[in-house]
């Protein structure tokens, strides 16, 4: 009755998928949210049951209402609630301003805006008090770095849902925060980008390394648990780039 159960968006993969195996460590039920890799999926499930904790699959587009409605009942039906939903789905597109399809820009804005919003709203009608609420941002929205001016717009957005957000849920204990990671060492981020810009984006920190999955999976597992101040925030965790 006392277990506490968590949402993660984006669970089947990189950022998403570390932090559903560390909170499944921390003794939270998961469900692990994905859009279109149920193996991957199954495949964090099952590294979570293995080792005794307790995980389901949940497949939802995060900008269709109902599919999101129904991971939510997902969560309830397997685990009797949720209590903290981390929303680490999303999409990239680098682009200038100038030359950016705007089909692009739609598709960008559906799944990071709409689908944070979808996402926002059924969390703020279904976690139990006392829960967390832990958006996505990146670094880039104040580093104003080329070929991200749609990418960061969107984030923009997150952000201000996010503090509006946990404004709007005074009174229930709810803390709600995002997390802005700066150059994740992801598959899709090494994938995406030559070795000469992931050695440029390595040493800008003062940590002069990229982040791991697992730097910013510690930083949500504290967000997501108890004994915290800390509300209505953007944590750029970055290594210390300014």
């Amino acid at each position: 009755m006392n277990q506490r159960v968590a949402i993660i968006t984006g669970g089947s993969r990189g950022i998403g998928r570390e932090t559903a195996l560390r909170l499944a460590r921390d003794g939270f039920a998961i469900v692990v949210g994905y859009a279109n890799k149920q193996d991957e999926a199954d495949g964090v499930v099952k590294e979570i049951t293995t080792y005794g904790g307790q995980a389901v699959a949940g497949k939802a587009d995060v900008a269709d209402e109902k599919a999101v409605a129904a991971l939510f009942d997902t969560a309830s039906a397997a685990f009797g609630g949720v209590d903290v939903v981390v929303h680490a789905a999303g999409r990239l597109v680098k682009s200038t301003i100038a030359d950016l399809d705007l089909a692009d820009l739609d598709d960008l804005h559906r799944t990071n805006i709409r689908g944070t919003f979808v996402v926002a709203q059924q969390a703020a009608r279904r976690v139990r008090d006392g829960g967390s609420v832990i958006t996505f941002s990146t670094s880039i929205v104040g580093l104003a770095l080329p070929m991200y001016g749609a990418y960061s717009a969107s984030k923009g957005a997150v952000e201000a849902m996010t503090m509006i957000l946990a404004r709007e849920l005074r009174g229930r204990n709810i803390t709600v925060n995002a997390v802005a990671p700066g150059p994740v060492a992801t598959d899709l981020f090494l994938d995406s980008n030559d070795e000469q810009t992931v050695a440029k984006l390595a040493a800008q920190p003062p940590l002069e390394r990229l982040g791991t999955p697992a730097d910013i999976a510690e930083v949500v597992a504290f967000l997501a648990g108890p004994g915290h101040w800390v509300n209505g925030q953007v944590i750029r965790a970055n290594g210390g780039i300014v």
